[in-house]
């Protein structure tokens, strides 16, 4: 009974005034002012493509914002546990929060870059058009994203079982999307975890570049560090393509589509005889 009132009093917000949408990041923000459309109002907290994401810190205006949120979207499975934290302070009653890894089955302990597996914005945009009364706007979304994967289905034959390897997991789910068999998947994990790999790792993961054993260096160009930045030299002395890759939407994408089909650009790119 209070779910169904719940939803009764949400249907009367919407008709009521502009829905507030707050997304954690910009891409779950980009893909909500799509199926929500002109008469919302969509804010996305993490936006800057030049921002270390593990650095950023909520302040006191994004704190009112998530407050005063009809819809919260956030990634889940520690990627943005900062949010976890300011939905702990009381919101609208009728607010509704979705936690994209909760769409998709992913678990604390997973690789929590979501957003580059094809599944996830489809599970997305339904839930909003549930969520928000239009299931046309978000049926018509993921038919957009279908050029995505037809790309993924023409790569995926040439691609597959080629070593690759990367200083962060952020592109993890679309390599394994495109067949590539991940390397230094370790190396990676402590990377991102802030901790330092191990000699072994870094061992083995300075070999798999020296010996062109990685087809493909891929790093975040987000996040860099001295550690990072000496696999890419090794890369580069060695004459392994390096393709960087972003944890939020860059400016120069004006739509999750568009980052992802650039970003498999970059791919062919630097695969290209």
């Amino acid at each position: 009974m209070k779910f169904i009132a719940l939803a009764l009093a949400f249907a009367t917000t919407l008709q009521a005034h502009a829905i507030n949408i707050v997304a954690a990041e910009n891409f779950y923000g980009g893909v909500a002012s799509q199926i929500a459309g002109p008469d919302s109002t969509v804010t996305s907290i993490m936006s800057n493509p030049n921002q270390d994401p593990h650095e950023f810190q909520t302040d006191a205006s994004t704190a009112a914002a998530v407050a005063h949120a009809d819809i919260v979207i956030y990634s889940g499975i520690g990627y943005d546990d900062w949010m976890e934290k300011l939905l702990g302070v009381q919101g609208k009653p009728t607010r509704v929060v979705i936690k994209v890894a909760d769409l998709i089955g992913a678990k604390d302990g997973d690789n929590p870059h979501i957003w580059y597996q094809p599944e996830t914005m489809p599970a997305l945009a339904a839930k909003l058009g549930e969520v928000l009364k239009t299931p046309e706007a978000a049926a018509a979304f993921t038919a957009s994203l279908q050029p995505l994967l037809d790309r993924i289905a023409a790569l995926k034959p040439k691609l597959s079982g080629m070593k690759v390897t990367a200083t962060e997991p952020v592109f993890g789910y679309m390599a394994t999307a495109l067949g590539f068999d991940m390397l230094g998947y370790d190396y990676q994990l402590a990377v991102m975890n802030d901790t330092d790999p191990s000699f072994q790792q870094t061992a083995d993961f300075e070999k798999s570049l020296q010996s062109k054993t990685a087809k493909i260096l891929f790093y975040n160009s987000q996040v860099t560090d001295p550690s990072t930045e000496r696999m890419q030299s090794i890369a580069k002395a060695s004459g392994v393509p390096i393709v960087g890759v972003t944890e939020t939407q860059p400016t120069t994408s004006a739509t999750y589509l568009d980052w992802m089909m650039s970003t498999l650009g970059g791919v062919e790119k630097a695969l290209a005889p």
